[in-house]
């Protein structure tokens, strides 16, 4: 009878500790940017959480790594002028980009997706949802749908009018930095160390291009020798960029925490990821996250509400693309 007393109790604490989680999530949606709501689309497109989830289902059912590629693809946008859509414009004979800036070119990918989502929404709810908005909604479902945490998601985001090749060049965080370097990049966007950190087990699904690793498994020390060995035999000196890797070598189409138990034995894949767990201030949170799975999974959902919200468009800022792809 004693047992079952403690078990009841310890079942008891956890479901209080995962409410309190759930409730800090929910006030960090209402704080981190308080023009955006669940809500704002509940009556002028009340399909269109459906129409983004069933879509997502779709394409992830397709493609499991597409959810990672979406995820990376709101990453890459909120980072350049806030969570505005520019990353989705394309180029014309006049207008240059984000696509193909360096941390874009050839690596971002899942427009499509994007397209295929905003179609269906414009068809139940014309002019109404914005393409930044929809990207938003689909990173979520689509983390959701290989095994992640959900999180809230504001709405109320408006497209922007241009974009910034230079901002895509100078302030999306480079696989080759530094933790110093890492920290201050996402400083500069309201975010944390441990913010950077739990955002950064985003890399527990997807994959990753030979000529973004290659200097690091084959000239860097802190690295298992056999994880680099293996790397090297899809990954040339020379040759070979675009040749693909997962970035957790264990379960690259599973949301969990095998990302940060591969650091702490010198598995990580990229220069960045190793960074996190290699002597400095954030070698104890990596440490907590590859024990807890429940605190890394609270502490990425909460991360993502701040960082979904960066700077965005709203009111009579922007505009509602029709095609995210260009403006009106």
């Amino acid at each position: 009878m004693q047992d079952t007393h403690h078990i009841q109790q310890n079942r008891m604490g956890i479901r209080v500790k995962l409410f309190a989680f759930s409730f800090q999530v929910i006030l960090l949606v209402c704080s981190a940017q308080a023009q955006l709501s669940p809500r704002f689309y509940w009556r002028s497109c009340p399909s269109l959480e459906k129409i983004v989830k069933n879509a997502m289902a779709e394409a992830v059912q397709k493609e499991t790594r597409i959810a990672a590629s979406i995820l990376r693809l709101l990453f890459h946008d909120c980072f350049v002028n806030g969570c505005d859509g520019s990353l989705l414009l394309d180029d014309t004979p006049t207008f240059a980009g984000e696509k193909n800036a360096l941390p874009n070119a050839n690596s971002v990918r899942g427009f499509s997706v994007i397209d295929n989502i905003k179609s269906q929404v414009e068809a139940a709810c014309p002019r109404t949802v914005s393409c930044a908005d929809i990207l938003a909604l689909a990173a979520r479902d689509g983390t959701v749908l290989v095994g992640g945490p959900s999180w809230p998601v504001g709405l109320g985001r408006r497209d922007a009018r241009t974009a910034s090749l230079r901002g895509a060049n100078s302030q999306i965080p480079s696989p080759l930095s530094n933790l110093s370097a890492l920290i201050s990049a996402f400083a500069a966007k309201g975010l944390s160390a441990n913010d950077m950190t739990a955002l950064s087990g985003a890399h527990t699904i997807g994959f990753a291009r030979c000529t973004t690793f290659r200097n690091r498994i084959y000239n860097e020390t802190n690295i298992n020798a056999a994880f680099a060995s293996t790397r090297r035999a899809n990954c040339a000196a020379s040759g070979g960029d675009n040749n693909l890797a997962p970035l957790d070598l264990h379960t690259p189409n599973r949301f969990d925490n095998k990302y940060y138990k591969n650091l702490l034995t010198q598995r990580g894949l990229l220069h960045s990821d190793q960074e996190l767990f290699n002597g400095g201030s954030e070698d104890p949170l990596v440490r907590r996250y590859s024990k807890n799975y429940a605190i890394f999974a609270h502490d990425f959902a909460a991360a993502m509400v701040k960082m979904s919200t960066i700077s965005p468009l709203t009111g009579a800022n922007g505009e509602i693309r029709i095609n995210c792809r260009k403006v009106n």
